[in-house]
């Protein structure tokens, strides 16, 4: 992702230089053994939710490949689909992903989005993708899986939060104190809003704030997915703080565009907001990201 990026405030947080100069984990570091087995220990009954939409590719061979959507992206899904044999005896295809679709939930790689023409952790951006090839910060770091405690705050239950709002370390705060529990070092952070960007396009969304961000290195979340993140469109008035800050100048991986609405009614109906949080992404090395299919285990 190419955009201008505005002057940061003094005090941002930063994680460059914290785990070393090659350093691709980021905030995964931050799952220890530990952190796992604190989210093993919440997976009690076996219940499982998917924080992925569902997708349905789009035929490349038809007349419009392409999907309405904030970004102007094509679809996030192309297929071609392959009979073989005569008569067929078996059916491929062939499957082309537009990774950061907006209607695609999907992990960032830190490489994704730089930060004064360096990715995480300080890497220059034509160091870190050369030759068409990304040498540092791909999805390589995601190839181990991710396992750790998942924790969802909820600001806005059984509605939504009012549009244009930017989400701030009270917000979490309060959020946290009505579920009854603290977020620990190596948590995956998941929030609700209540949005979703795609059908909610023409209204000024909810967005993330640096003073959130702030929060979230202070309790060393080791991944963020939330219906709200960043606001689109681009170019913003100011820095993204999670694409522009989070993301590139803490390794905080993201996983853009989760539904958590099943998330929420399970943990209503379990009265918990904590759980075992598995992401086990393709071990494809050399992306900038994929689509993934976080699960929720109670």
């Amino acid at each position: 992702m190419t955009m201008p990026v505005p002057e940061l405030p003094a005090d941002v947080p930063t994680n460059w230089g914290r785990w070393g100069d090659d350093d691709q984990l980021g905030t995964l570091n931050f799952i220890t053994d530990a952190a796992r087995a604190r989210g093993v220990a919440a997976a009690a009954t076996g219940r499982t939710v998917s924080l992925a939409y569902p997708v349905t590719p789009v035929p490349l061979s038809g007349p419009l490949p392409f999907g309405h959507s904030p970004a102007a992206m094509p679809a996030g899904v192309l297929q071609i689909v392959n009979l073989h044999g005569s008569p067929a005896r078996a059916a491929t295809d062939v499957l082309i992903i537009n990774t950061h679709h907006a209607d695609l939930t999907h992990i960032d790689a830190v490489v994704h989005v730089p930060s004064d023409g360096a990715v995480y952790p300080g890497v220059p951006l034509d160091q870190a993708v050369f030759l068409g090839s990304v040498t540092h910060g791909s999805t390589a770091a995601f190839a181990g899986g991710i396992t750790t405690r998942g924790v969802l705050l909820d600001l806005a239950p059984g509605g939504r939060l009012e549009p244009g709002r930017d989400v701030t370390a009270d917000d979490l705060d309060a959020a946290e104190t009505q579920a009854g529990l603290r977020v620990e070092s190596g948590d995956a952070l998941v929030v609700r809003g209540g949005w979703r960007v795609t059908p909610n396009a023409t209204e000024p969304l909810p967005a993330m704030s640096i003073d959130a961000v702030r929060w979230m290195a202070d309790r060393e979340v080791s991944v963020y997915a939330g219906d709200i993140s960043d606001r689109p469109p681009f170019p913003p008035s100011g820095p993204l703080a999670m694409h522009q800050v989070a993301l590139p100048l803490l390794g905080m991986p993201l996983i853009d565009g989760p539904d958590v609405t099943a998330l929420a009614a399970a943990c209503s109906e379990f009265g918990r907001y904590s759980f075992l949080f598995v992401v086990g992404p393709l071990p494809l090395v050399g992306a900038t990201g994929m689509p993934v299919n976080p699960l929720a285990i109670f």
